[in-house]
């Protein structure tokens, strides 16, 4: 563990205290052989990192030293991750690359042995926890709470794969996570951040068993090759324009509602069973083109982040490490949207995921055969709604001794006009919060639809 000082601020109203690097507690034996990116983790090279964390209230015993609060804390929460990073010992690796003449192609890995370790930043503000979730909008201040702003995957080579930045507020904690997307999907980042906290309330720290191991493919899996040359130069990065950020939560009530109406109007035409969160995003696809203000005869499209490790034949289960998901898109003429009933969209994502389904195979072999890597300023398309994230990730299970989180909030990364993500409501029992971003004058016309916020409620 190397440690720094340092009075720089990423914000100002957000100060940094100290930094530094966490090595997994123990040398896992299975770091002494490259990790090699698998073929769906190359293509994520050109994302930014994935950046989540959960707000926490302070204890409010007056017996509680709030020093020695957070001193406790901080040294348990860097105490907990260094045990950690043993199961999970990609993530405090470095990434490299592989370079073959003939030929001519890269290859990119994990180096474990030459590496710091993950990041740790301890930072503070004069903020309280009100002025993150009183707010109708998210505030700017939250992207401070989150290291690695703007970076890809492809930075992983001199930055830590996952840093965790936690931020003292006057009567609150966040704890931010910030993940490169090349190594690690939704699943398996919510997987590092519960493991980490059923770690941290382990009484049996060194010899806990965790709920949910991660599973690793063997090291001698096949290399997958790059033909580019530099690298580097082969990603294009983008800044995100001016953006409003709302969190709207749905009931179960209400979702249940959608789901209902959904698959009613459906039952005429088709036997197909519409899902919640199918029926929530048709729902969210029809009022934000409707916010958009588009002509009848414009193209918008829905698509959705789709899990794939289920869908693969063989199966694999959930809480295989690396990355494993996929895109099903549907695109449709904004009269067609907007005039027809909510079953009509919910049928279309209905048809797109399955069908993804059906080819997440052969559109493997086809990128293998002619490698590429998604390029961020081509994945915002115009008049794109983007359903990310999942409401079945257990975002409220990490706890860290403080109890149940207040909020998930979200950082800068990757968010464009029209990015959704779904998140489980606090309260569970099929509850759903959608964080949405939308350009200024979008927001202003979606919050005004009474059609759509007849169906919000306070969380």
């Amino acid at each position: 563990m190397v440690s720094s000082s340092s009075s720089t601020s990423s914000s100002s109203e957000v100060k940094i205290i100290t930094e530094c690097f966490i090595k997994p507690k123990t040398h896992p034996e299975k770091s002494n052989e490259p990790y090699h990116l698998s073929p769906l983790d190359h293509l994520m090279l050109s994302f930014q990192y994935i950046q989540k964390g959960l707000l926490f209230l302070k204890p409010s015993d007056d017996a509680t030293n709030p020093k020695d609060f957070m001193e406790t804390l901080l040294q348990r929460l860097k105490d907990s991750l260094a045990t950690t990073l043993v199961h999970f010992y990609p993530l405090a690796g470095r990434l490299s690359t592989l370079k073959t003449d003939i030929p001519r192609s890269y290859s990119v890995f994990v180096d474990s042995d030459n590496s710091p370790g993950a990041g740790f930043i301890h930072a503070k503000t004069d903020l309280s926890v009100s002025d993150i979730v009183g707010s109708s909008h998210v505030p700017l201040v939250v992207q401070s709470f989150f290291d690695h702003h703007k970076a890809v995957g492809l930075d992983g080579q001199n930055m830590s794969l996952v840093s965790v930045k936690v931020t003292e507020l006057v009567d609150g904690v966040f704890i931010g996570l910030s993940m490169n997307h090349s190594v690690g999907d939704g699943n398996t980042f919510w997987n590092f951040f519960n493991s980490w906290s059923e770690i941290f309330n382990s009484q049996e720290e060194d010899d806990v068993c965790l709920k949910n191991p991660q599973i690793f493919r063997e090291a001698s899996g096949p290399i997958c090759r790059l033909p580019y040359s530099p690298l580097d130069e082969s990603i294009n990065r983008s800044e995100s324009p001016v953006l409003k950020e709302r969190m709207f939560h749905f009931s179960s009530e209400a979702v249940s509602s959608l789901k209902s109406k959904a698959n009613q109007d459906c039952r005429t035409t088709t036997t197909m069973m519409i899902s919640s969160l199918q029926s929530l995003t048709a729902f969210i696809w029809r009022s934000i083109t409707r916010a958009r203000s588009l002509s009848n005869d414009q193209e918008t499209t829905c698509r959705f982040a789709v899990g794939t490790r289920t869908r693969l034949n063989p199966p694999l289960p959930t809480n295989h490490f690396g990355v494993y998901t996929s895109l099903a898109s549907t695109t449709a003429k904004t009269g067609e949207v907007l005039e027809n009933v909510l079953g009509w969209a919910a049928s279309k994502l209905h048809q797109a995921v399955t069908e993804k389904s059906e080819n997440i195979s052969s559109e493997l072999e086809q990128w293998l055969k002619a490698p590429f890597f998604v390029q961020p300023d081509k994945f915002s398309e115009p008049n794109l709604i983007h359903m990310g994230s999942s409401p079945r990730f257990d975002k409220y299970g990490s706890e860290f001794g403080m109890g149940k989180a207040v909020a998930v909030r979200s950082g800068y990364n990757s968010k464009h006009d029209g990015k959704v993500s779904a998140y489980p409501g606090r309260e569970g029992g099929g509850s759903i919060v959608l964080e949405v971003c939308l350009l200024p004058e979008f927001m202003e016309a979606l919050e005004s639809d009474q059609e759509f916020m007849s169906l919000v409620s306070d969380s």
